[in-house]
C-alpha cells in the first residue's frame, strides 16, 4: 500500500516533499504527487507516515484505498 495526496486539499507548502525518506513526493504541474512505486509508508525510517504527520491540512495525505 502507498499514500496519496488529495490535490484539492493540498496547500502546496512542500513540507511533505522534504520529509519523505524515500523521495517519493514531487511537485508536478500544480500539485504534489506521491509515486506509489517509491512510497514505503516510511517503514524502517519512522513510526508514522511523515507526509501525513507534517501536513498542516488534516486528511490530505492518506492511504491509497485497497
Amino acid at each position: 500500500m502507498a499514500f496519496r495526496i488529495i490535490a484539492s486539499q493540498c496547500t502546496q507548502c512542500g513540507a511533505c516533499e522534504f520529509e519523505c525518506p524515500s523521495g517519493a513526493i514531487k511537485f508536478k504541474g500544480e500539485a504534489y504527487v506521491i509515486d506509489p512505486n517509491k512510497c514505503t509508508e516510511c517503514k524502517g525510517a519512522f513510526e508514522l507516515q511523515q507526509c501525513a504527520y507534517v501536513c498542516p491540512v488534516p486528511k490530505t495525505c492518506v492511504p491509497v484505498p485497497a
